[in-house]
Protein backbone atom coordinates (compact mmCIF):
# COMPACT_ATOMS: atom_id res chain seq x y z
CA UNK A 1 0.00 0.00 0.00
CA UNK A 2 1.46 3.21 -0.85
CA UNK A 3 2.28 5.94 1.70
CA UNK A 4 -0.66 7.98 0.10
CA UNK A 5 -3.28 5.86 0.48
CA UNK A 6 -1.88 4.80 4.10
CA UNK A 7 -2.26 8.58 5.13
CA UNK A 8 -6.04 9.35 3.52
CA UNK A 9 -7.13 5.76 4.68
CA UNK A 10 -5.85 7.00 8.46
CA UNK A 11 -7.79 10.39 8.30
CA UNK A 12 -11.13 8.86 6.61
CA UNK A 13 -10.59 6.65 10.12
CA UNK A 14 -10.02 9.57 11.99
CA UNK A 15 -12.85 11.55 10.87
CA UNK A 16 -15.26 8.27 11.73
CA UNK A 17 -14.01 8.37 15.21
CA UNK A 18 -14.30 12.20 15.56
CA UNK A 19 -17.92 11.83 14.08
CA UNK A 20 -19.07 9.33 16.43
CA UNK A 21 -17.59 11.05 19.61
CA UNK A 22 -19.82 14.50 18.26
CA UNK A 23 -22.94 12.24 17.91
CA UNK A 24 -22.07 11.08 21.94
CA UNK A 25 -23.48 7.46 23.09
CA UNK A 26 -26.46 7.15 25.59
CA UNK A 27 -25.73 4.45 29.23
CA UNK A 28 -28.92 2.47 30.68
CA UNK A 29 -28.87 3.19 34.12
CA UNK A 30 -30.24 1.67 36.98
CA UNK A 31 -32.27 4.54 39.12
CA UNK A 32 -33.33 1.92 41.80
CA UNK A 33 -36.91 2.35 41.56
CA UNK A 34 -39.84 0.98 39.24
CA UNK A 35 -41.94 4.43 40.12
CA UNK A 36 -42.60 6.26 36.55
CA UNK A 37 -40.22 9.21 36.26
CA UNK A 38 -41.28 12.15 34.81
CA UNK A 39 -38.55 14.54 35.85
CA UNK A 40 -34.99 15.16 35.19
CA UNK A 41 -32.29 18.25 36.11
CA UNK A 42 -28.74 18.44 36.20
CA UNK A 43 -26.77 21.38 37.68
CA UNK A 44 -23.43 20.21 36.47
CA UNK A 45 -22.77 17.24 34.81
CA UNK A 46 -21.85 14.94 37.85
CA UNK A 47 -24.86 16.38 39.97
CA UNK A 48 -28.29 15.64 38.77
CA UNK A 49 -31.88 15.32 39.96
CA UNK A 50 -34.95 12.26 38.65
CA UNK A 51 -38.09 12.96 40.41
CA UNK A 52 -41.90 11.45 39.35
CA UNK A 53 -44.83 9.27 41.08
CA UNK A 54 -45.80 9.29 44.41
CA UNK A 55 -43.10 11.40 45.77
CA UNK A 56 -39.81 9.85 43.99
CA UNK A 57 -36.72 11.77 43.93
CA UNK A 58 -33.31 10.94 43.72
CA UNK A 59 -29.70 12.49 43.34
CA UNK A 60 -26.79 11.76 41.73
CA UNK A 61 -23.12 12.17 42.12
CA UNK A 62 -21.78 10.75 39.29
CA UNK A 63 -23.15 11.78 36.20
CA UNK A 64 -26.47 9.13 36.26
CA UNK A 65 -24.35 6.12 37.36
CA UNK A 66 -25.49 5.75 40.77
CA UNK A 67 -28.76 7.53 42.58
CA UNK A 68 -29.34 7.65 46.00
CA UNK A 69 -33.05 8.58 47.39
CA UNK A 70 -34.28 11.14 49.10
CA UNK A 71 -36.85 11.36 51.58
CA UNK A 72 -39.69 13.67 50.87
CA UNK A 73 -41.98 12.28 52.93
CA UNK A 74 -44.78 12.93 50.09
CA UNK A 75 -47.27 11.25 47.55
CA UNK A 76 -47.82 13.55 45.68
CA UNK A 77 -46.34 13.03 42.27
CA UNK A 78 -43.80 15.56 40.82
CA UNK A 79 -44.05 16.60 37.43
CA UNK A 80 -40.66 19.35 37.18
CA UNK A 81 -37.46 20.01 38.64
CA UNK A 82 -36.18 23.63 37.78
CA UNK A 83 -32.85 25.14 39.10
CA UNK A 84 -32.38 28.69 38.98
CA UNK A 85 -28.67 28.17 39.48
CA UNK A 86 -26.30 25.35 41.28
CA UNK A 87 -27.86 26.10 44.77
CA UNK A 88 -31.35 27.35 44.12
CA UNK A 89 -33.95 24.71 43.23
CA UNK A 90 -37.91 23.94 42.91
CA UNK A 91 -39.88 20.89 42.71
CA UNK A 92 -43.13 20.85 41.52
CA UNK A 93 -45.63 18.53 42.69
CA UNK A 94 -49.38 18.15 42.03
CA UNK A 95 -50.93 20.82 44.97
CA UNK A 96 -47.44 21.70 46.30
CA UNK A 97 -44.16 22.74 45.48
CA UNK A 98 -40.43 22.29 47.88
CA UNK A 99 -37.68 24.54 47.70
CA UNK A 100 -34.05 24.06 47.90
CA UNK A 101 -30.95 27.06 48.73
CA UNK A 102 -28.29 24.22 49.40
CA UNK A 103 -27.75 22.33 45.80
CA UNK A 104 -30.95 19.79 46.54
CA UNK A 105 -28.81 18.57 49.76
CA UNK A 106 -32.32 19.47 51.66
CA UNK A 107 -35.59 20.21 50.92
CA UNK A 108 -38.73 22.18 52.01
CA UNK A 109 -42.31 22.86 51.51
CA UNK A 110 -43.26 26.22 49.95
CA UNK A 111 -46.29 27.61 50.11
CA UNK A 112 -48.33 28.79 46.79
CA UNK A 113 -51.75 29.27 47.60
CA UNK A 114 -53.86 29.51 50.68
CA UNK A 115 -56.97 27.26 51.59
CA UNK A 116 -59.72 28.67 50.57
CA UNK A 117 -57.95 30.46 47.29
CA UNK A 118 -59.73 28.11 44.51
CA UNK A 119 -63.36 27.61 44.86
CA UNK A 120 -63.51 25.72 41.92
CA UNK A 121 -61.37 23.08 42.42
CA UNK A 122 -58.11 21.85 43.65
CA UNK A 123 -54.80 23.47 42.04
CA UNK A 124 -52.51 20.76 40.45
CA UNK A 125 -49.39 22.30 39.60
CA UNK A 126 -47.53 20.93 36.20
CA UNK A 127 -44.11 23.30 35.41
CA UNK A 128 -42.02 26.63 36.88
CA UNK A 129 -39.77 28.91 35.32
CA UNK A 130 -37.95 31.70 36.40
CA UNK A 131 -37.67 35.00 34.32
CA UNK A 132 -34.86 37.01 36.37
CA UNK A 133 -34.05 36.92 39.68
CA UNK A 134 -37.50 37.73 41.70
CA UNK A 135 -39.91 37.08 38.70
CA UNK A 136 -41.16 33.60 38.64
CA UNK A 137 -43.82 31.60 37.22
CA UNK A 138 -45.77 28.26 38.09
CA UNK A 139 -48.51 26.98 35.99
CA UNK A 140 -51.49 24.11 35.82
CA UNK A 141 -54.93 23.54 36.13
CA UNK A 142 -57.79 23.50 38.61
CA UNK A 143 -59.15 20.22 39.02
CA UNK A 144 -62.97 19.66 40.13
CA UNK A 145 -64.01 16.54 42.44
CA UNK A 146 -64.71 14.21 39.74
CA UNK A 147 -60.71 14.77 38.21
CA UNK A 148 -62.07 17.52 36.06
CA UNK A 149 -60.10 20.35 34.20
CA UNK A 150 -62.08 23.65 34.77
CA UNK A 151 -59.45 26.03 34.56
CA UNK A 152 -55.99 26.77 33.10
CA UNK A 153 -54.05 28.41 36.40
CA UNK A 154 -51.05 31.00 36.53
CA UNK A 155 -49.56 32.28 39.33
CA UNK A 156 -46.70 34.65 39.58
CA UNK A 157 -43.97 36.03 41.93
CA UNK A 158 -41.86 38.99 42.13
CA UNK A 159 -40.45 38.27 45.38
CA UNK A 160 -38.30 35.47 44.48
CA UNK A 161 -41.56 33.29 45.38
CA UNK A 162 -42.36 34.80 48.94
CA UNK A 163 -45.85 35.43 47.24
CA UNK A 164 -47.87 34.64 44.84
CA UNK A 165 -50.52 36.25 42.90
CA UNK A 166 -52.62 34.80 40.18
CA UNK A 167 -52.59 36.13 36.17
CA UNK A 168 -55.51 35.52 34.35
CA UNK A 169 -55.05 33.64 30.55
CA UNK A 170 -56.45 33.68 27.74
CA UNK A 171 -57.75 29.97 27.32
CA UNK A 172 -58.91 27.53 30.13
CA UNK A 173 -57.95 24.53 28.32
CA UNK A 174 -55.14 22.43 30.13
CA UNK A 175 -51.30 23.18 30.06
CA UNK A 176 -48.60 21.55 30.67
CA UNK A 177 -45.33 23.35 30.20
CA UNK A 178 -44.02 26.61 30.20
CA UNK A 179 -40.50 27.93 29.17
CA UNK A 180 -38.66 31.48 29.23
CA UNK A 181 -36.18 33.19 27.36
CA UNK A 182 -34.71 36.08 29.47
CA UNK A 183 -37.16 38.37 31.41
CA UNK A 184 -39.79 38.91 29.16
CA UNK A 185 -40.96 36.45 26.53
CA UNK A 186 -42.27 33.35 27.43
CA UNK A 187 -44.34 30.48 25.69
CA UNK A 188 -47.11 28.21 27.42
CA UNK A 189 -47.71 25.06 25.92
CA UNK A 190 -51.02 22.97 26.37
CA UNK A 191 -54.05 20.81 25.23
CA UNK A 192 -55.31 20.59 21.65
CA UNK A 193 -52.17 22.68 20.32
CA UNK A 194 -52.46 25.51 22.61
CA UNK A 195 -49.26 27.89 22.89
CA UNK A 196 -49.56 31.22 24.83
CA UNK A 197 -46.92 33.78 24.74
CA UNK A 198 -45.87 36.41 27.12
CA UNK A 199 -44.04 39.92 26.37
CA UNK A 200 -43.89 41.53 29.44
CA UNK A 201 -42.66 38.97 31.94
CA UNK A 202 -45.59 37.13 32.18
CA UNK A 203 -48.14 40.08 33.52
CA UNK A 204 -50.15 39.51 30.29
CA UNK A 205 -50.89 36.79 27.35
CA UNK A 206 -51.87 35.96 24.20
CA UNK A 207 -52.95 33.17 21.65
CA UNK A 208 -50.48 32.24 18.96
CA UNK A 209 -51.83 29.39 16.23
CA UNK A 210 -50.31 26.75 16.04
CA UNK A 211 -51.82 24.78 13.45
CA UNK A 212 -51.67 21.59 15.65
CA UNK A 213 -54.69 19.83 17.17
CA UNK A 214 -52.97 17.34 19.43
CA UNK A 215 -51.66 18.45 22.69
CA UNK A 216 -48.66 20.24 22.88
CA UNK A 217 -46.67 18.99 25.52
CA UNK A 218 -43.47 20.61 25.66
CA UNK A 219 -41.36 23.93 24.42
CA UNK A 220 -38.29 24.99 24.59
CA UNK A 221 -36.78 28.82 23.01
CA UNK A 222 -33.14 28.86 21.92
CA UNK A 223 -33.66 32.67 21.99
CA UNK A 224 -36.36 35.42 21.90
CA UNK A 225 -37.05 33.94 18.00
CA UNK A 226 -36.25 30.08 18.02
CA UNK A 227 -38.28 27.87 19.37
CA UNK A 228 -39.90 24.24 18.97
CA UNK A 229 -42.37 22.22 20.70
CA UNK A 230 -43.60 18.56 20.45
CA UNK A 231 -46.42 16.72 21.19
CA UNK A 232 -49.53 14.05 20.29
CA UNK A 233 -49.25 11.81 17.71
CA UNK A 234 -45.27 13.04 16.94
CA UNK A 235 -46.19 16.22 16.34
CA UNK A 236 -43.23 18.54 15.90
CA UNK A 237 -43.11 22.88 15.19
CA UNK A 238 -40.66 25.16 14.76
CA UNK A 239 -40.51 28.95 15.05
CA UNK A 240 -38.13 31.30 13.53
CA UNK A 241 -39.82 34.59 14.50
CA UNK A 242 -40.97 34.51 18.32
CA UNK A 243 -43.92 31.92 17.42
CA UNK A 244 -45.37 34.67 15.10
CA UNK A 245 -45.83 31.74 12.66
CA UNK A 246 -45.24 28.16 13.00
CA UNK A 247 -43.70 25.50 11.07
CA UNK A 248 -44.90 21.40 10.91
CA UNK A 249 -42.09 19.18 10.94
CA UNK A 250 -41.96 15.84 10.19
CA UNK A 251 -41.57 13.10 12.76
CA UNK A 252 -39.35 9.96 11.75
CA UNK A 253 -42.06 8.34 14.49
CA UNK A 254 -45.74 8.70 14.47
CA UNK A 255 -45.37 7.60 18.74
CA UNK A 256 -45.85 10.73 21.11
CA UNK A 257 -43.30 13.19 22.16
CA UNK A 258 -43.26 14.34 25.76
CA UNK A 259 -40.13 16.78 26.04
CA UNK A 260 -37.88 18.52 23.98
CA UNK A 261 -34.30 20.00 24.66
CA UNK A 262 -32.22 21.80 22.42
CA UNK A 263 -27.99 21.61 23.95
CA UNK A 264 -27.42 24.55 21.50
CA UNK A 265 -28.53 26.15 18.27
CA UNK A 266 -28.15 23.25 16.09
CA UNK A 267 -28.58 20.11 18.24
CA UNK A 268 -31.83 19.19 19.83
CA UNK A 269 -33.00 15.80 21.39
CA UNK A 270 -36.82 14.89 21.93
CA UNK A 271 -38.03 11.89 23.78
CA UNK A 272 -41.39 10.24 23.82
CA UNK A 273 -43.30 6.87 24.46
CA UNK A 274 -42.24 3.38 23.53
CA UNK A 275 -38.44 4.16 24.33
CA UNK A 276 -38.55 6.71 21.58
CA UNK A 277 -35.73 8.96 21.06
CA UNK A 278 -34.76 11.57 18.28
CA UNK A 279 -32.71 14.21 17.43
CA UNK A 280 -31.83 17.24 15.05
CA UNK A 281 -28.58 18.35 13.97
CA UNK A 282 -29.92 21.49 11.53
CA UNK A 283 -32.36 23.73 14.29
CA UNK A 284 -35.09 21.18 14.31
CA UNK A 285 -35.45 21.19 10.29
CA UNK A 286 -35.12 17.59 10.09
CA UNK A 287 -34.93 14.97 12.75
CA UNK A 288 -33.52 11.22 13.01
CA UNK A 289 -34.53 8.16 15.29
CA UNK A 290 -31.48 7.40 17.65
CA UNK A 291 -31.17 3.97 19.73
CA UNK A 292 -32.52 4.90 23.00
CA UNK A 293 -31.67 1.20 24.22
CA UNK A 294 -35.08 0.64 26.14
CA UNK A 295 -38.58 0.47 24.99
CA UNK A 296 -40.36 2.18 28.10
CA UNK A 297 -42.28 5.50 27.72
CA UNK A 298 -40.15 8.54 27.88
CA UNK A 299 -42.06 11.28 29.96
CA UNK A 300 -38.62 13.72 31.29
CA UNK A 301 -35.59 15.13 28.96
CA UNK A 302 -32.10 17.43 30.11
CA UNK A 303 -29.49 18.44 27.74
CA UNK A 304 -26.18 20.22 27.78
CA UNK A 305 -23.58 20.15 25.36
CA UNK A 306 -21.95 17.10 26.45
CA UNK A 307 -24.04 14.87 28.79
CA UNK A 308 -28.23 14.65 29.15
CA UNK A 309 -30.43 12.17 30.93
CA UNK A 310 -33.83 10.68 29.95
CA UNK A 311 -36.58 9.37 32.04
CA UNK A 312 -39.63 7.52 31.92
CA UNK A 313 -41.87 4.51 33.05
CA UNK A 314 -40.98 2.00 35.70
CA UNK A 315 -37.78 3.88 36.83
CA UNK A 316 -36.64 4.04 33.11
CA UNK A 317 -33.11 6.24 33.19
CA UNK A 318 -30.27 6.79 30.14
CA UNK A 319 -27.99 9.01 30.08
CA UNK A 320 -25.59 11.05 27.42
CA UNK A 321 -22.39 11.86 26.76
CA UNK A 322 -19.92 12.81 24.16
Amino acid sequence: MSTLRIFFTFILILAAVCAASAQGTWTVRNSGTTEDLVAVYFTTASRGFIAGDNGFLAATNDGGATWSKYPLNTTESISEIYFRNEKNGYLVAGKLMFKTDDGGNTWKRTMIYRAGDFTKGTPEFTSIRFAGKKRGLIIGSIVNARDEIVDSLLMLTEDEGESWSRIPLPSKAEIFHVDFDGKDRGWIVGDKGLMMVTLDGGRSWSIQKTGVERALFAVDFRDDMNGFAVGGGGSIIRTEDGGASWEKVASPSPETLKRVYFADDKNGFAVGFRGLLIRTYDKGKTWELENSGVKGDFYGLFMAKKYGCAVGERGQVITYSR
